[in-house]
């Protein structure tokens, strides 16, 4: 079925650990928003006005046993930083394709450092490419058979929690799903109870779900409630 997946937004590494903490007690997954101030706006932990704050010790992540762990790497140049993300841990990288004009030498990169493409562990490391919703579907289109998922924002401001819905994704996640049915396709930004059931009738397979989790009085209970769309609405495929 679907999967529901907290996002982590945190200007310091204190807020970073303390959901980490807070979302092991009610999910398998989450994903780490990692914004340098450059690429958007405003930086999180570990950036400080475009710089990292730590260079390279960004610590392994806690509670990996208990959690799956993606990064969302809004930032600049991403290549330069990649041996940074791989230490914390992380299953999940993703690279936003405005983000980079060395896509596919970056992923070739993966392939050869870190196991990506070879016989071990197939499900340790998943690399996926999000796309903002200015940019026209036809530039992900080379990098669809090198990657194993897609993200399309639903807002037009990245890096941002809390911001509006944009019924414009709708359509055109409907077109890729067309061109690309087998590929998984996650939904950043604007995701709540409400927009959340178009998505899943769409065949979205992870809803990245952020400021309509942890605004709430009980993250663990709005959780489930989405958890109760996806039984209802989603298809039963990751």
């Amino acid at each position: 079925m679907a999967t529901i997946i907290p996002a982590i937004l945190s200007a310091t590494q204190e807020g970073v650990m303390q959901k980490l903490l807070h979302a092991k007690a009610f999910a398998s997954e989450v994903q780490i928003d990692i914004v340098d101030g450059t690429f958007t706006h405003p930086s999180t932990w570990p950036y400080s006005t475009g710089h990292m704050l730590k260079t390279p010790d960004v610590p392994a992540l806690p509670h990996m046993d208990a959690l799956r762990v993606e990064l969302d790497l809004m930032v600049d140049d991403p290549e330069k930083t990649l041996g940074t993300w791989m230490k914390t841990g992380a299953t999940r990288i993703l690279f936003h394709l405005e983000s980079t004009t060395h896509l596919t030498e970056i992923i070739q990169s993966m392939q050869k450092e870190y196991g990506y493409d070879k016989d071990f562990m197939t499900e340790a490391l998943s690399i996926g490419v999000a796309i903002g919703q200015e940019t026209p579907l036809e530039l992900l289109e080379p990098y669809v058979p090198l990657i194993d998922y897609v993200q399309f924002m639903g807002i037009k401001r990245i890096g941002v929690q809390g911001q509006p819905f944009s019924q414009d994704v709708l359509r055109t996640i409907s077109i890729f799903k067309k061109r690309h049915p087998h590929i998984p396709i996650q939904v950043d930004g604007g995701v709540t109870l409400q927009t959340a059931i178009p998505l899943l009738q769409l065949g979205v397979s992870r809803l990245v779900v952020g400021s309509a989790l942890w605004q709430t009085a009980n993250p663990a209970e709005t959780y489930a409630q989405f958890e109760e769309l996806t039984l209802k609405h989603g298809l039963f495929r990751n």
